[in-house]
């Protein structure tokens, strides 16, 4: 299967303060854009061709992938007027889908085997094939019920406990045949979760599921992002980075390390980074390009992205800290607290656990 369409278009509201400034998809996961990420994913699969769904602030992402030959794939772009809903994004780029193709939610993250799911899909002559994963609270999602065969036979959304026969979920992952467009009006806001799928189950078409219990996690909300960057890099996948692992430690070029300073994988560093007297990083930590960590000052957990200038005994503990902040001397940020871009906080501060603080603050 060498096609997939990539939902890529919402404004990504959950994930604030982190994506006013920046598209969702391209907020950086392990200093690349969550993007890179997935489509890295879909060509390990030999999917080529690649169809962008866009709508909100699509030219940062086409300036930044271009024509996708620099990630190994053919890239095409379909823009939306107005959101479509994830089905209406899909119909919108009916011109390049004349074969069975994948569509992906762009907020997920998963290594789920997809030429196994290509394969399933075609042993069971499907017209649709919803990749599965288990959760611990269903009742966040909706279930999926399936016969033996794997055949769906229910969907409840957003089930009560006294109603839950299964903790398996759509995993956002799909094989449609091209057929299933043409239930799919044009330029009209249509989901399959609500509109499709169920329509085609009535009808007696026949839609599979593939369940896997691999990795997956919705990035939608800043504690799933955390916690992406933090398994990643204890799956210890930091060479796919390009850099040069040594130790649990990653580093771009240009890094500067004061010899007092310890350092506790797993890290990544970007390009350009100087760590100051007797720091201690403690991982799993991300630091970006351009960043500067001051004397003595702890981080654990920590992700910064580029240009973050931390003072003299700064304590960073499980945080997001976004583009050219400034954290001033003997300040304190943990327990999943984000600082959006060009945050200045001053000398001594306390943030309180989960706070969210917006682009340009003074704190």
């Amino acid at each position: 299967m060498k096609k997939a369409v990539i939902l890529v278009g919402g404004e990504g509201t959950r994930l604030r303060p982190l994506t006013c400034n920046t598209v969702k998809s391209m907020v950086p996961v392990v200093n690349k854009p969550f993007l890179e990420h997935v489509i890295h994913y879909l060509r390990i699969h030999g999917v080529s061709n690649i169809v962008l769904a866009l709508c909100y602030l699509p030219e940062c992402i086409r300036s930044y992938f271009g024509d996708g030959g620099q990630f190994g794939v053919r890239l095409f772009y379909k823009i939306e007027n107005s959101p479509l809903g994830t089905a209406g994004a899909v119909k919108n780029a009916e011109e390049y889908l004349d074969e069975p193709f994948f569509v992906l939610n762009g907020d997920v993250f998963t290594d789920f085997d997809l030429t196994a799911m290509s394969d399933f899909h075609h042993q069971q002559g499907a017209e649709v094939t919803i990749a599965l994963t288990p959760v611990e609270d269903p009742t966040l999602y909706g279930i999926v019920e399936t016969e033996a065969t794997g055949r769906i036979k229910r969907f409840v959304e957003k089930p009560s406990w006294d109603e839950v026969t299964t903790n398996m979920i759509n995993a956002g992952i799909y094989i449609l045949e091209p057929d299933i467009l043409k239930h799919i009006p044009k330029d009209t806001r249509f989901m399959f979760e609500h509109d499709v799928f169920p329509t085609l189950l009535r009808s007696g078409v026949p839609i599979f599921a593939y369940s896997n219990p691999a990795y997956w996690i919705d990035i939608g909300t800043p504690e799933n992002y955390l916690q992406l960057n933090h398994d990643i890099l204890r799956n210890e996948s930091t060479t796919e980075l390009g850099m040069a692992a040594r130790g649990g430690v990653a580093m771009g070029r240009e890094c500067s390390i004061h010899p007092s300073a310890k350092i506790e994988g797993p890290v990544v560093m970007g390009a350009n980074c100087t760590i100051g007297q007797r720091a201690q990083l403690r991982g799993p930590i991300v630091i970006g390009s351009n960043c500067k960590i001051g004397d003595d000052a702890i981080l654990e957990g920590a992700i910064l992205w580029q240009g973050v200038q931390l003072g003299p005994r700064v304590i960073l503990k499980n945080c997001i800290v976004a583009d050219n902040c400034h954290i001033g001397a003997n300040s304190r940020i943990e327990d999943y607290s984000v600082l959006s871009d060009d945050v200045m906080v001053t000398d001594s501060a306390r943030l309180e656990p989960g706070s969210r603080i917006w682009p340009g603050t003074k704190v």
